[in-house]
């Protein structure tokens, strides 16, 4: 077999094969013997066409299929041959292939680029200071205060903001068609003076009672999360059920002692206190990783491929996907452009693929690699996080085939500890 290669970018590569005449000519015999076993032809009995007629009535079908098992079997060797590493499947051009003659075809495909990573012995990164101001641990306590909150029944006044007001609604919207449609639903809660209600919900329920009636009409915003409702006019008529008041409780060392194993407020503020330093440092650390995988990136200066760059979007559409349905949402129906999405990740993205690069080049210049051990720990922190055994957790890892990217991520994130571990961080 002959084989010729030619870089035609700085990832990408044409492979011209020449398969000999005498192998096409085994394969056309093979596949021609098979037909002629299994073929049903007018005036012959099963397996007693001669094998000229079979070549001529299955000629298509014949050349067709050889050329899909020779040209799999050719470019497999040739990659092999040739230690090349295709990042993805290859594209396969201008196939000829006819009896007595070589089968031809050009195969065209991406591959890494030679990545030089330069001098990664002292990176300098910056990274913002870490403080924990007594106001953020002032919000913390009210966010705990909001929520051991209690409804109680508003007496001896109208709604006002902050009550939450529960009602029945009917609302009626012109359909494309210019008629109506309608749609009735119960139990709503709705909290007066909420970023998230609907135009006029605020001024139209102030002033309410139990058992008051009203309706009203809404245009709703273009970009409203309800999609059916967006740049809708909608009419509204509800029934207040229910009107209750959030009753907050004071913040002192009873309130603290309600929450855990808190002896007193202090000690509450002390532990808050921790958690935001140590939820800072994260943030901290992770603006460190982002500062060196940024410079990384800028280390590449060659185009990357195109198919590692799209594999990066697939992901990160995929995580948005998951993140939907775990809330809930369905994805088809969010009011989600999805390409544009695509498009605008495409440059992070890229980035992303580069700084892979260079840290693949570094782990492997530094002989950096995860084992059994860090798979497996990794395996059990995603299975406690995800709610899964680990055994379980293993097992759909390896239904999707995902063990080997695992693997190569922990191997990235051990090259990132080491460029850290060298670099000179300043705190600004």
């Amino acid at each position: 077999m002959k084989t010729e290669v030619m870089d035609v970018g700085a990832c990408r590569k044409q492979m011209t094969v020449e398969i000999p005449a005498d192998r096409v000519d085994r394969a056309i015999d093979r596949l021609s013997n098979r037909y002629r076993r299994t073929a049903k032809l007018q005036g012959f009995r099963p397996g007693k066409a001669p094998a000229k007629v079979i070549r001529t009535r299955f000629r298509d079908q014949i050349l067709r299929e050889v050329a899909e098992d020779l040209v799999r079997e050719a470019v497999d060797e040739a990659i092999d041959n040739e230690e090349i590493q295709p990042v993805a499947t290859p594209e396969i051009r201008d196939v000829e292939v006819d009896e007595g003659k070589p089968l031809t075809f050009t195969a065209l495909f991406e591959t890494l680029p030679a990545i030089d990573p330069g001098d990664y012995t002292a990176f300098t990164l910056r990274q913002s200071p870490v403080n924990v101001e007594g106001e953020a641990i002032d919000q913390a306590i009210e966010r705990l205060r909001q929520r051991a909150g209690r409804l109680e029944p508003v007496e001896g006044r109208v709604a006002a903001r902050g009550d939450i007001v529960t009602l029945d609604l009917d609302r009626r919207l012109a359909d494309s068609k210019g008629g109506k449609g309608s749609e009735h639903l119960d139990g709503v809660r709705i909290e007066i003076g909420s970023d998230v209600n609907p135009p006029r919900f605020d001024a139209e329920l102030t002033g309410l009672s139990v058992d008051d009636a009203r309706s009203f009409t809404v245009t709703h915003a273009e970009n409203d999360a309800v999609e059916r409702l967006a740049g809708r006019e909608v009419t509204y008529d509800i029934k207040v059920t229910a009107l209750n008041q959030p009753v907050l409780p004071d913040v002192d060392d009873t309130f603290a002692q309600g929450l855990g194993d808190f002896a007193d407020l202090a000690a509450l503020r002390t532990r808050i206190e921790e958690d935001l330093k140590a939820a800072a440092e994260q943030d901290a650390r992770q603006e460190v990783r982002g500062d060196l995988l940024r410079q990384l990136a800028n280390r590449v200066t060659v185009d990357v491929p195109t198919a590692l760059v799209e594999r990066e979007l697939d992901r990160r559409i995929e995580q948005v996907v998951q993140r939907m349905a775990a809330e809930g949402v369905d994805p088809r129906k969010a009011p989600v452009d999805w390409q544009g999405f695509r498009e605008q990740q495409r440059p992070s993205a890229t980035d992303a693929v580069r700084s892979t690069l260079v840290l693949d080049e570094i782990a492997r210049r530094e002989s950096i690699e995860a084992n059994d051990d860090d798979v497996t720990r990794e395996i059990d922190r995603q299975a406690k996080l995800s709610g899964r055994t680990p055994a379980a957790a293993r097992a759909l890892l390896e239904k999707q085939g995902g063990t080997a990217r695992l693997q190569s991520g922990l191997r990235r994130e051990k090259a990132v500890e080491f460029l850290m571990s060298r670099a000179t961080i300043i705190h600004a």
